[in-house]
């Protein structure tokens, strides 16, 4: 069962499987399907009683479905986690595992429109079955809620310039193709700066039109009572903000970080870290696989308290 080859090599895989601790006899989620790579080694510790459940919302993943009567494969988006686990009567499973960010796949994928190397046409869409596209926004958003998500979503330093040039140039003509807006957009770019600038952009854009920190949130407060006790939180991130997202989750059981401790001084979170720093790919990894570069994994273990 090897994985198609226009799928990236699933990061971190010997540390998130590890970080799962995986109960042969366990019920277990891969929300973020792919390639299969981390599906098909849980699958692997798993005994015959063992079961594992995959979400991803991409339809092209379905390629990649694992012929295992032990598996079952989701086509959704993984904030519907519970109503889809409650459909197969799955109401507690010992671990859940998150690769977030964009597949390879869909980085090379020139008609998808993720990555700033393709004149393609402005789409981003994770899931093709929704109307919202990268195209939409840019020519049909206002100047305040382009610079914000620029600004919370790319970390933009020059946002407002960003969101003043988009909307000045679309009154002349429509931004269509990702080579049309990058060209339009040159003169917000900072000079030997180029491709970190635009990745940044096209991460902002990517964002909003998935909604994806939103999807986020949604997953992990559902883990909260989807996890025993006992139970296993692996995420790996690929930006700040999603890592930041999962620390104050862990630590709090909030996203604010909001702390609150019981009359011993104890903190009551959902949650105890396994690991108290992000676990980072090894220079072996990042030799064998360049995009597993910006890769952060924290392990969590569902706690006693509420």
């Amino acid at each position: 069962m090897e994985a198609n080859s226009t799928y990236h090599s699933a990061v971190l895989l010997k540390e998130s499987i590890e970080g799962l601790a995986v109960n042969p006899e366990g019920t277990y989620v891969d929300v973020t399907f792919g390639a299969g790579g981390h599906s098909k080694a849980i699958l692997e510790h798993l005994n015959e009683n063992g079961r594992l459940f995959a979400f991803d919302q991409d339809e092209e993943s379905l390629q990649n479905k694992i012929d295992d009567h032990r598996f079952t494969l989701i086509n959704a988006n993984f904030k519907y986690l519970k109503n889809h686990l409650n459909v197969y009567g799955v109401k507690q499973v010992d671990g859940i595992l998150a690769d977030l960010g964009v597949s390879s796949h869909q980085f090379d994928a020139e008609h998808r429109g993720f990555s700033i190397r393709f004149d393609c046409p402005l789409d981003m869409r994770m899931d093709t079955r929704k109307p919202l596209t990268a195209k939409d926004i840019l020519n049909t958003y206002s100047e305040l809620d382009l610079r914000r998500i620029f600004y919370n979503y790319g970390e933009i330093h020059n946002a407002n310039k960003l969101s003043a040039v988009i909307v000045a140039e679309r009154k002349q003509q429509e931004f269509d193709t990702s080579m049309d807006f990058q060209h339009r957009i040159s003169s917000c770019i900072p000079a030997k700066r180029d491709f970190k600038y635009l990745a940044q952009v096209y991460q902002a854009l990517r964002i909003e039109v998935n909604d994806e920190m939103k999807a986020l949130e949604a997953m992990l407060l559902q883990s909260k009572t989807m996890l025993k006790t006992k139970g296993r939180l692996v995420v790996i991130s690929y930006h700040s903000l999603e890592d930041r997202l999962t620390k104050f989750f862990i630590r709090s059981g909030n996203f604010e970080d909001k702390i609150e401790k019981d009359m011993y001084g104890n903190v009551l979170s959902p949650f105890v870290a396994v690991n108290r720093k992000a676990i980072v790919p090894s220079q072996e990894e990042l030799e064998k696989n360049n995009r597993s570069r910006s890769a952060k994994l924290r392990i969590a273990e569902r706690s006693v308290y509420e």
